[in-house]
Order: C-alpha cells, then sequence, then structure tokens
C-alpha cells in the first residue's frame, strides 16, 4: 500500500485497552501507510499543560473525558491520519459516532496479562491488581470495542507484526 490515504480515503482509529499498544502500533502503521500520527492523549496535554494523571487527580474523569471527545472531534476531522485513542475515547456515544462515521476503526484486541505487563501506571489501573483492572475493564468495553470495523487480535505480536496485521486487513 503505497500510500493511505489513497486506499482508506479515511483516517484510522485504533481503541482498545490500556496496554494494547494503540501508540506504539500508531506509529509504526502510520510509517507503513505514509500517513501522519496523531495521538488523542497527546492533544489532550499538549492542549492543557497537564499529564493525562494529573488531569485525572486534579480534576477528575469527567472534565477528562470531555477534553478527550473535543479532542477526538478535532482529529477525526483533521487531515488524514492514523489516531491512536485513549482506551476510554470509544465509550462516548459521540466520540464512537464521529470516529465510526469518518474512520476505520481497529479494535486491537488481545491478551490480558501481555496488556497489563505493558500499560504500566494508568489513571483506571489498580496497581496491586492490574491484571483485575484491565479484566474488569474489558468486560465492560469488549462489547462495544466489538462495534469497531476491524478487530484485530494482537496475541504477543510485537507492534511491527501488529501494524503487519492491520495493512493486510486494510488490503482486504
Amino acid at each position: 500500500m503505497a500510500n493511505g490515504a489513497e486506499r482508506a480515503k479515511n483516517s484510522i482509529a485504533l481503541v482498545g485497552l490500556p496496554g494494547a499498544g494503540k501508540t506504539t502500533v500508531g506509529r509504526r502503521l502510520a510509517a507503513r501507510l505514509h500517513l501522519p500520527f496523531q495521538d488523542s492523549d497527546a492533544a489532550i496535554e499538549q492542549e492543557t499543560g497537564l499529564a493525562v494523571a494529573d488531569i485525572f487527580a486534579q480534576a477528575g474523569e469527567k472534565l477528562f473525558r470531555d477534553l478527550e471527545r473535543a479532542a477526538i472531534a478535532r482529529l477525526a476531522q483533521g487531515p488524514l491520519c492514523v489516531l491512536a485513542t485513549g482506551g476510554g475515547a470509544f465509550l462516548d456515544p459521540g466520540s464512537r459516532a464521529l470516529l465510526l462515521a469518518r474512520c476505520i476503526v481497529v479494535w486491537l484486541d488481545g491478551d490480558i496479562p501481555v496488556f497489563a505487563a505493558r500499560a504500566g501506571p494508568r489513571p483506571l489501573l489498580d496497581p496491586a491488581d492490574p491484571v483485575g483492572s484491565l479484566r474488569r475493564l474489558a468486560a465492560a468495553r469488549n462489547p462495544i470495542y466489538a462495534e469497531a470495523h476491524l478487530r484485530i487480535d494482537c496475541g504477543t505480536l510485537r507492534p511491527d507484526g501488529v501494524a503487519d496485521l492491520i495493512v493486510a486487513a486494510l488490503r482486504r
């Protein structure tokens, strides 16, 4: 695929649990498709001057989700890109509808213990039980993530392998 814009004609949005590799895979996918890479969490941090964890701690999840919704609306409507969303972004009905209408949405699914090992400290993960936290998040979120256009089982693949699977799925 020489140019992702020619094939997709839409941005590609990555959704999934914390630790799924949305940012890491997104960078690699963007390079393969010759598209810019955007990250909704990074956009929020740049706009506010605060880390996501600090926004959660200082202002709460509701304000963070409001900021996230606005960032996703801007990024999904902007120039074509590969967009890594925050793990909870696709849960918001407005953001989900916008992403499904404007982007090819790819759900990065996989093994919870692998995701937990990758995730590190996150606002919604209990540091004493990250696997349990992710299992609870998966139980609530997976039915919503299943609305994505594509589901990629990351298994234990490295990010380059996951990016290759996405490119192959986009070619079909």
